[in-house]
């Protein structure tokens, strides 16, 4: 199974037309048509449904689509690494970023530190805790930032300065938003939206033994997405502060969660881990500006 082959195949599967991908990929059909055969030969498996105007993913299809796009990801990655391996002064480094407004740290040292190596390119990729340390684990990306504590037995870390306030994002003429703080007892009996990690952890530590009470409307790995529903009247966020646009013409409130809830941010990345020079000279910039 080469390189080439599965850059082939998430061309098609992206583009769902032969010829298009030939196109753009710069081969003939019939070439195409030819690798994408042999792939399905060498794995004993059809990946694609191949329709008049169009080509889908079978279910084999879409397994692979995610381990190939991991697996060029990683190439890509590798090449670039030996690429700058002998530049000190640019490169590029990735992190996968948990939703919090701590990001904001990690974004005004990087800001300082492109005042210095201009050349630095950074990539952000976003998630909850599972689809960052997964992308850290394979090599994808060479931190991870996560809302819980780290396993230390795999990770180095950093913790960010300040920590997260946990509150609930509701209607601004709702009843509940006429009091300051919420409770767990004024949670009961309303359809809440949050995090599946939020939920499990964080919150299901806050209400303790009251929280079979609470009933889980639906989760959201983004808070955004959530605040959406809440607009339209089908429930109540339990999120971080500052994740959501509050101001008086949006509609909604935050009320903080009494008592108060406090989730610990943190930048991890794997012992042993091999950085590019640009990424130990980030790091060790990061190391002297969280520690202020």
């Amino acid at each position: 199974m080469e390189l080439r082959t599965m850059r082939y195949f998430l061309a098609v599967a992206r583009e769902e037309n032969m010829t298009r991908a030939a196109e753009l990929l710069h081969v003939t059909q019939p070439t195409l048509s030819k690798q994408l055969k042999s792939l399905e030969d060498e794995l004993g498996k059809k990946l694609f449904t191949r329709h008049s105007f169009s080509i889908q993913l079978t279910e084999e299809g879409i397994l692979l689509r995610k381990r190939a796009e991991d697996l060029v990801k990683m190439a890509d990655k590798i090449t670039a690494e030996f690429l700058t391996l002998g530049d000190v002064l640019g490169g590029d480094v990735y992190f996968g970023l948990a939703e919090s407004y701590q990001i904001r740290h990690l974004a005004a040292a990087i800001r300082k530190f492109k005042n210095i190596y201009p050349d630095l390119h950074y990539h952000i990729t976003s998630g909850d805790t599972e689809q960052v340390t997964e992308k850290l684990d394979k090599g994808i990306i060479d931190f991870a930032v996560l809302a819980q504590e780290p396993n230390t037995a795999k990770y180095h870390y950093l913790a960010f300065p300040d920590a997260d306030l946990w509150g609930v994002v509701m209607p601004s003429n709702c009843p509940l938003a006429e009091k300051n703080t919420v409770c767990v007892n004024d949670l009961i009996g309303l359809p809440l939206f949050c995090s599946e990690q939020g939920w499990s952890h964080d919150i299901s530590k806050w209400c303790g033994s009251k929280m079979a009470q609470l009933h889980l409307e639906g989760s959201f790995r983004l808070s955004y997405n959530g605040s959406l529903f809440v607009k339209e009247g089908l429930g109540y966020l339990l999120t971080f502060e500052h994740l959501i646009d509050t101001n008086p013409d949006s509609g909604l409130v935050f009320r903080p969660l009494t008592p108060n809830l406090k989730t610990n941010i943190y930048l991890i990345w794997k012992k042993y881990q091999i950085f590019t020079p640009i990424g130990e000279r980030l790091l060790e910039m990061l190391k002297s500006e969280f520690s202020q």
